[in-house]
């Protein structure tokens, strides 16, 4: 792949100058994207496009180096390389958590409001209207810091092997988005199986008997889908009224991913059932695959070490109003950011400051740094259902 189809949110289809230099992607310099900078920044992205698939020699680099901004167009061209591999990296948590973001590192409170939704009362003549208390509740969370540092040696630029720098900014872009991936997973799942204090028969979110399911814990097939459901739709407010979702998130381990993509893609349904004096089959369309979608999260046989390859999940999508988790990012730090340390050594004789490519004055290495915000917590039971997969309590 091209680099400059490389340093964009990239899929090659959607490449172009005005989207890759007309936007976002200043962090590291901190400059206006005025029209001057925007071609002093395609200019060294052409130029170390040329470098780095050695239709020019590394010493150029070094040299365009000790410009005044080549420094500042370089590491904005490496954040939008993080970026870009940050959004190609595939993620399922948006699908099925809520997205937030908050202000500051303090705790975020999350204030729910129910009651006041049933059925209106009859009032008669000359009779006061009914008054119905709300109730409240509250979720707490916050946002926390995440990231790393990787050197980079003078002596890896002196040997022309720049494969390893290109490669810096993939590989912290593919570790920022697998860092949220994890963390959302561990809301819900633990080393034992679906999280107890949100999957539980005081929650009523489990599929097993207790719950109306026809089995405990029944493997993932067309009909242990319907009885999730059918524990899903039982589900009800602080009122006793109906919690109305009309489209959920199939959430499975990758060994599970060939049977979920069976179920929701057949075009037909044949199903067993004792009607009249014998045995019927119905033929229906697959109405399934209308309400859901299919989300293969790789996390959860890597967290969940019990039932990781069996258990299974259904989320109300997240357009719903009661979400069944939330993670939250930093304002203004939505994303990635990367950073790279200044030098902090002078060369005798030369005077002023060195070319940043020189590197720390202890071990002539750069070091960059990413750094990624972000935080989270369990809300609503209501909106999700797991199964184990195992055929047991």
């Amino acid at each position: 792949m091209e680099f400059l189809q490389l340093v964009e949110t990239l899929r090659s289809f959607e490449a172009s100058p005005q989207r890759l230099f007309g936007t976002e992607g200043l962090r590291l310099g901190r400059r206006d994207p005025d029209p001057q900078y925007l071609t002093r920044l395609r200019e060294a992205a052409e130029f170390i496009a040329d470098v780095y698939e050695g239709r020019r020699h590394a010493i150029f680099l070094r040299e365009a180096m000790t410009t005044s901004d080549f420094p500042l167009l370089f590491g904005d061209i490496l954040d939008r390389q993080l970026l870009g591999k940050y959004a190609e990296t595939p993620s399922t948590i948006d699908n099925y958590i809520t997205m937030r973001t908050v202000r500051d590192f303090r705790q975020a409170k999350l204030f729910t409001v129910d009651g006041a939704e049933s059925t209106l009362s009859p009032v008669g003549q000359r009779e006061e209207y009914p008054m119905e208390a709300l109730s409240e509740g509250q979720y707490v969370y916050s946002v926390s810091k995440y990231g790393r540092v990787i050197p980079f040696s003078w002596e890896t630029m002196i040997n022309d092997d720049l494969d390893a720098l290109k490669d810096i900014p993939e590989r912290l872009g593919r570790a920022a988005r697998r860092s949220e991936e994890k963390f959302g997973t561990g809301l819900f799942v633990t080393s034992t199986g679906p999280d107890s204090t949100f999957f539980s028969n005081t929650n009523k979110n489990l599929v097993n008997i207790a719950n109306g399911a026809s089995t405990d814990n029944p493997a993932l097939t067309i009909d242990a889908l319907q009885q999730a459901f059918i524990v899903l739709s039982k589900q009800v407010d602080v009122d006793g009224e109906p919690i109305v979702i009309e489209m959920v998130e199939l959430v499975v381990p990758p060994a599970l991913e060939v049977v979920a993509e069976n179920i929701l893609n057949a075009t037909e349904l044949w199903l067993n059932t004792n009607g009249g004096l014998s045995d019927q089959q119905l033929h229906v369309a697959n109405w399934m695959r209308r309400r859901t979608r299919l989300a293969v999260n790789w996390y959860l046989p890597i967290i969940n070490t019990t039932s990781g390859n069996t258990a299974w999940f259904l989320f109300a999508s997240t357009g719903s109003t009661r979400p069944a988790l939330i993670m939250a990012k930093l304002r203004g730090h939505e994303t990635p950011e990367m950073f790279m340390k200044s030098p902090n050594a002078l060369r005798i004789g030369g005077g002023g400051e060195i070319n940043p490519m020189d590197g720390d004055f202890d071990t002539d290495s750069l070091e960059y740094k990413l750094r990624h915000v972000y935080g989270g917590t369990q809300v609503d039971p209501k909106m999700a259902v797991a199964s184990k997969g195992t055929g047991a309590v």
